[in-house]
């Protein structure tokens, strides 16, 4: 076991073996803090206090005989999700983190992660168990689990625990697809697969162990949890957690906390760079320094050039720097990351001719520069150590040349077991070669992109994309069309797809309606039991605008348009638009109109 003290990033064979050196050799050293409402210090843990409770939840769960077993996490985002996460790997066991059901809605995900994974203990905390009680009637294969408050767990079972016998092979956890394009599978993910995926984030993102991390990203997650928590701990530094809820209901929280903390790295969507530029207000950005932000990264969905030029332009005055921007591309089969730019490098952007994106080709118009016809697409030039990308033509799996799109497969280190009991998508996804050449195996992303001078541009997915006329079309694109057309319309609240139509692949477009305004003719305002003024507003106008738009940047007919009430578009947990499932809901009739 050695240690590079630039890094400090420990040479281990399990995340287990990590933690208890980082225990042993920086005991005192802090390792997590967790702001409760995105403000206050509710709790934090020093490695050697972490190691002490895991090692006490450890102790219980081998009492309970978990060694080997899939164990369901269900905590909310803190300190005490950390130490049951480990506290499973401690035990041998395989931890299963989960995102704890609010409501009766979300139970059913839970019953079927339960169902998958034949898991028999939970671990929560004593607050959540007795919210879940009431349910326990209408789901009596929960009830019979059983159900741990590591809470409650006695500190001096620490002692009692005892050393599992683990390899790199091991089993870590089981990684929840978040369910955008399919019903959730459990990712096998390895501790191999961890530390070859965090060995390169150290290298490419440049951090040290003076470095330090703010997160508000769900831990259920593989941004979140490798991201925003196993990350920091691999390079020795500390992460302050607050809730996703806290950031969305007031995203100045992650800013100020950046500020407070003087944090030199945050990872987050897209989208939470939007709602910043968006909400945070002259006055809160008069408080804010992001001079010392080093890395600002992006991923898990579609990056948008006019998002890292806005975000730059309303926070440049707080001393935030274009060059902060790191983008990721990555997928939970992967671990997470699959391939980046570097720290300090501008972001690699060129813009692309849409009629021959439709046709399968990218045609590049210009670099870092804005096209009429052209589409922004970002580059990724720096790939982990080991691992093989390809494009591949994925109705003959052969391999696309140069400009050429088609899905991306990968192979390597980073390269997860499978599927968690599902030997047929395992088989499907993760064991696919090239036709003519036999190489592989190689993964199946699902994503859309191509290669240009050893940079990889992505450009959808695959099962997303939008057929009608023999062109293709990516449903961001046309989403991203109809979120500009009003104010009235939400932005990343839009979802686009074709269905069948008398043999024919028609286009559909549901998008929510911004709460402020109101279902009635008219341009004036009106005091209302929603609010003090809503803005009234002509929906047939708004429907009108999105036809045009479509019609005039993509040549496009739309077959239906749907206005729909705030909360309406089906989600996953993490963010990102279940087509599908909004496809489904649009055939069953189970949407909600906006004006009703």
């Amino acid at each position: 076991m050695s240690t590079d003290l630039s890094t400090q990033a420990v040479k281990t064979s399990t995340l287990v073996e990590l933690l208890r050196w980082r225990s042993l050799h920086q005991p005192d050293r802090l390792a997590y803090t967790f702001l409760r409402q995105g403000e206050i210090e509710d709790s934090r843990l020093t490695y050697g206090e972490l190691d002490q409770e895991a090692r006490a939840i450890a102790a219980l769960l081998q009492d309970r005989g978990a060694v080997g077993k899939p164990v369901l996490l269900l905590h909310s985002p803190g300190t005490a999700y950390v130490s049951s996460f480990f506290g499973c790997l401690y035990a041998g066991a395989i931890a299963v983190p989960a995102y704890p059901p609010n409501s009766e809605r979300t139970m059913p995900r839970i019953q079927a992660i339960v169902a998958d994974t034949q898991a028999t203990i939970i671990l929560t905390s004593s607050n959540i168990l007795a919210n879940l009680q009431r349910y326990f009637a209408r789901v009596p294969e929960l009830e019979v689990l059983e159900w741990i408050a590591t809470d409650t767990t006695p500190a001096y079972l620490a002692t009692g625990w005892k050393e599992p016998t683990l390899s790199s092979d091991s089993l870590a956890f089981l990684q929840y697809t978040s369910g955008s394009t399919s019903t959730p599978k459990g990712v096998m993910v390895k501790h191999s697969n961890l530390l070859h995926n965090l060995e390169w984030l150290v290298r490419f993102c440049g951090q040290s162990s003076e470095s330090h991390m703010v997160t508000w990203l769900p831990p259920y997650h593989d941004m979140g949890l490798i991201g925003g928590i196993l990350f920091p701990m691999y390079g020795g530094y500390p992460s302050t957690m607050m809730s996703p809820f806290a950031f969305l209901q007031r995203p100045y929280r992650w800013l100020h906390a950046i500020t407070r903390t003087r944090a030199t790295i945050s990872i987050a969507p897209n989208f939470a760079y939007d709602l910043c530029v968006r909400k945070v207000k002259a006055e809160q950005k008069a408080t804010l320094d992001l001079s010392h932000w080093e890395v600002a990264a992006i991923g898990s969905e579609p990056i948008r050039s006019a998002t890292i030029d806005q975000f730059t332009a309303a926070f440049s005055d707080c001393g935030f720097r274009r060059s902060t921007f790191y983008f990721g591309y990555g997928l939970a089969e992967s671990t997470l990351l699959v391939a980046s730019g570097v720290k300090e490098n501008l972001p690699i952007m060129q813009t692309i001719d849409k009629i021959a994106l439709e046709q399968g080709q990218a045609h590049v118009l210009s670099v870092d520069g804005e096209s009429e016809n052209g589409r922004n697409v970002v580059g990724y030039d720096h790939f982990p150590l080991g691992q093989k990308l390809l494009i591949v033509d994925p109705a003959s799996s052969t391999q696309c040349a140069d400009n050429e799109i088609g899905e991306i497969w990968i192979s390597g280190p980073s390269m997860a077991l499978g599927y968690w009991q599902k030997q047929e998508e395992t088989e499907h996804y993760f064991q696919a070669y090239v036709a003519d050449t036999r190489e592989g195996p190689f993964l199946r992303t699902g994503d859309l992109g191509f290669m240009n001078n050893n940079v990889l541009f992505v450009t959808g997915r695959l099962k997303d994309l939008i057929i009608i006329r023999g062109r293709n079309y990516y449903p961001q694109d046309i989403e991203l069309t109809v979120e500009h057309c009003h104010p009235a319309i939400r932005n990343a609240c839009c979802a686009v797809f074709s269905v069948d139509v008398d043999g024919r692949e028609e286009l559909v477009v549901l998008t929510e309606v911004d709460a402020r305004y109101s279902p009635v003719q008219g341009e004036t305002e009106t005091q209302n039991e929603s609010g003090p003024y809503r803005k009234q507003l002509d929906d047939q106008e708004v429907i009108k605008t999105i036809r045009r738009e479509i019609a005039e940047q993509h040549d496009l007919q739309v077959y239906t348009i749907m206005l729909l009430k705030t909360g309406a578009i089906l989600k996953t947990s993490s963010g990102k638009i279940q087509h599908s499932a909004c496809r489904a809901a649009f055939l069953n009739r189970s949407l909600s109109p906006w004006n009703e």
